[in-house]
């Protein structure tokens, strides 16, 4: 059975070593703002809106080693080429550097990471009508993207920061098997494949988006999960629109024989390579 095709994403929750460094960053390179800290949390959004992007600080976390499991990237989608065009702009004036450009066909995206190593990806999507399909796969690809095309539409006036319309648009996670991967994501969770045709990728979506989850080996095959509490993924958020939605993932969760803790009015659980999702439902 498919998850609720009105799921959403909700936030990533992020293990911070140095707290501070990484709620300016966000600030001042990504364009959130501070919607709430305390007891060494903070909750970072777009302009009063829902948080995107958590951060527990815990300055003695070690460091994530490389080649394990955890956060590829964390996807926060604009909601036009206007405010990509921003988004680069206010990147470059914080003095920080991106690590790639890409044209997904589906989309327009750049690439960079934070001081603390986690991967971020600001992107906007082109409309559906303009994706294309590959029999019941969506057509992706990664190709150069047309940087001048999107600094072109860069708009007049002051920035301030990202705008309301900005959502956490998907979670690229490193793991450590594909297929098993996929039985917990599409076989218990409910999230439909959308692409097979990336090496060692695989990405997954609900309400026939291009992709909510993107998966990936690239870290090595049977890459093993970081030390726990490492810097890094905390865990990601899945929110379903009602009671009764988050009620059938859990039997699934259950009936799988997972275990699963409660959290936040809903639960959380671990996928096979140590990532952890909390599944709530949207708040009020």
């Amino acid at each position: 059975m498919s998850i609720d095709p009105a799921s959403t994403l909700g936030a990533v929750r992020l293990v911070a070593g140095d707290i501070d460094l990484l709620q300016d960053y966000y600030e001042r390179a990504i364009g959130l703002r501070t919607l709430e800290r305390e007891h060494g949390l903070v909750r970072l959004g777009a302009r009063d809106g829902a948080p995107l992007v958590e951060l527990i600080g815990d300055p003695a976390a070690p460091v994530r080693p490389p080649r394990t499991t955890g956060l590829f990237h964390l996807a926060l989608l604009v909601p036009s080429r206007a405010e990509l065009a921003r988004a680069i702009r206010r990147v470059v004036d914080a003095g920080r550097r991106f690590s790639g450009a890409s044209d997904h066909l589906v989309s327009e995206a750049m690439y960079l990471s934070d001081p603390e190593g986690n991967g971020i990806e600001l992107y906007r999507d082109r409309p559906r009508s303009e994706w294309s399909y590959e029999g019941e796969s969506i057509a992706m690809a990664t190709i150069a993207l047309d940087l001048d095309a999107v600094m072109a539409e860069l708009p007049d006036g002051a920035d301030h920061g990202m705008a309301p319309e900005t959502i956490l648009g998907h979670v690229h996670l490193n793991v450590a098997d594909i297929p098993a991967a996929e039985a917990f994501y599409r076989g218990v969770l409910g999230f439909d494949v959308t692409v097979r045709g990336y090496p060692g990728a695989l990405f997954l979506s609900d309400g026939g988006y291009h992709h909510h989850l993107g998966l990936n080996t690239w870290n090595g095959a049977g890459a093993p999960a970081p030390p726990a509490g490492a810097r890094g993924l905390e865990s990601f958020e899945v929110v379903l629109p009602g009671a009764a939605a988050l009620d059938e993932v859990r039997g699934r969760i259950d009936a799988a024989g997972l275990a699963s803790e409660p959290r936040d009015g809903g639960l959380a659980v671990a996928d096979p390579s140590g990532n952890r999702v909390v599944l709530r439902t949207a708040k009020g």
